[in-house]
Formats: C-alpha cells, sequence, structure tokens
C-alpha cells in the first residue's frame, strides 16, 4: 500500500550523479576525460571571447581560493602559454577536488561536448531510468534535471545513452550559473506558487538532502524525497535517510518514506 495519495505528485526532480547515473561513471570516466583534455582545450580555443572570459573567471576564483589559503597551483600570468598551462593545471586541481566552481563546469561541458561528437564519450544511466521516464510521462509527471553540471553537460549526457535519447522525457534542466537556478523549456507560470489545494507538488529525488532544498528554491511544493541505495553515505546525523532501490519504484513503493521532518530548508 502506498504510503500516501500519489495524485497531487505532478513533478519529479531528479539529481543526476547516484540518482540517474552511477557515481563512479563521473568520477572514473567524465572527470579524468576533462582533465586529461583540458590542456589541449585551452591552447585550441585561447583566442575565443568566451573562453578568455572563463579564463578571467577562472584568475579570480583562483585569487579566492589563496586567500582562503587553499593553496591552488601557483598562476603565471605572461605568454598564452602560460596562461594555458596555469589555467590548465589549476582546473586540474579543482576536478580533483570535485569543485562545484561555475566556470570550470562550463568548460567541462565543452570538453565532453567534444567527446561526445567523436564518440569517445556516451552517457550512463541505470538501467531503471529509461522506463521510469517513460511511465512518469505516460501519468503525467513532469521530470526536471538539476545538477552542479551545466545544462550543456546534463544535456549531452541523457542524450546519448544506450537506450536512446532521453532529453524528450525532461521537462527542464537546472544548473549552478551565477550560484542560483537557470530554468530552460518551462513556462515562468509553472513556478509561481498556487493557492494550497492547487499546488503543484514535487517529488525530490537525490543523493543529498540538498535536492529536498532545491526543489523549494524552485517554489515546488516538496512531498517527499528519496535517495538511491548505492552504498554511498545513506545515513546522517538526523538518523537513516530514506532510501530508494530503484527509481522506477517512484512515486511511491513501500520501499520509501518520508524525508525526516527535522530537516531544516
Amino acid at each position: 500500500m502506498p504510503l500516501f495519495d500519489e495524485t497531487p505528485v505532478r513533478a519529479i526532480l531528479l539529481d543526476i550523479e547516484g540518482t540517474t547515473t552511477p557515481v563512479d561513471f563521473v568520477s572514473t570516466t567524465l572527470f579524468p576525460y576533462a582533465s586529461g583534455k583540458l590542456e589541449t582545450f585551452l591552447h585550441e580555443n585561447y583566442r575565443n571571447s568566451e573562453i578568455r572570459a572563463l579564463l578571467e573567471d577562472f584568475r579570480a576564483q583562483q585569487q579566492r581560493d589563496e586567500r582562503g589559503g587553499l593553496k591552488p597551483p601557483p598562476w603565471h600570468d605572461g605568454s598564452e602559454q602560460e596562461q594555458v598551462r596555469s589555467s590548465a593545471a589549476y582546473g586540474q586541481w579543482l576536478i580533483a577536488r570535485d569543485s562545484k566552481c561555475t566556470p570550470l563546469k562550463t568548460l567541462q561541458g565543452k570538453i565532453w561536448q567534444q567527446g561526445y561528437a567523436s564518440g569517445e564519450l556516451r552517457g550512463e544511466v541505470y538501467p531503471d531510468v529509461p522506463p521510469a521516464f517513460e511511465r512518469w510521462k505516460r501519468q503525467g509527471k513532469t521530470v526536471f534535471i538539476y545538477s552542479s553540471g551545466s545544462v550543456l553537460a546534463q544535456m549531452l549526457l541523457f542524450g546519448s545513452v544506450r537506450a536512446g535519447d532521453l532529453t524528450p522525457y525532461i521537462a527542464s534542466f537546472f544548473d549552478t550559473r551565477r550560484h542560483s537556478f537557470c530554468f530552460y523549456r518551462m513556462p515562468e507560470k509553472r513556478l509561481r506558487r498556487r493557492e494550497p489545494q492547487e499546488c503543484r507538488r514535487c517529488c525530490a529525488a537525490g543523493k543529498t538532502l540538498r535536492a529536498r532544498r532545491k526543489a523549494r528554491c524552485m517554489r515546488f511544493i516538496v512531498s517527499m524525497i528519496f535517495f538511491r541505495n548505492d552504498g554511498f553515505g545513506c545515513t546522517t546525523s538526523g538518523g537513516a535517510r530514506p532510501t530508494l532501490p530503484a527509481i522506477c519504484s517512484l512515486p511511491f513503493s513501500a520501499h520509501t518514506c518520508a524525508a525526516p521532518q527535522n530537516e531544516q530548508p
């Protein structure tokens, strides 16, 4: 028997890493690929105005990290080659730290775009994700993706999985650009808060409690939050997290449970 009436749930907000996609695909495939290609990419695109702007953001972030005592690689302002080497070394340092730095995420997305286009990369999702997307579409539920990776990177991943292009199942993609939420292909009216009886309810699924907060920031009324039980830290200081043995069990099977009541927004 379901834990509560699923009828009001109209939207499902999903994280990527550890929710739709195995953590090790990101850490052992995507990150090393970007790190290995970074310096070459910067050399080839150094005179591109967008890339130059990203490198300026890199330089500013590197200075902030130095002031913060994080000891990033030194930066050498000088020739084009010195700037590229400094940028690449700093970028690789950020990647190794799994930094959420926005210019890094933008650069990674552009590098991965080349990898997907060449066939060196292909998106990966858990086997239960495509049938879940199909079922939710039939039920009229709307799927959203939020990730620290750029919107470009998200779309590339879901657009290149073995099961086929999954992007038509996803209404909107959100990233951390400007440390806020960016929305794509979604009418503004969907973000407006409704009267209680008309509220758009959202089920958030992610590997951290941030998923619930993300949904709240998007003005969704969050019904429940779930975590895929993949062995990556399924407890918090507040006790056991509600775990999700398979994403296709959303919504809502007897294997899921409500988020802790004492969670702070």
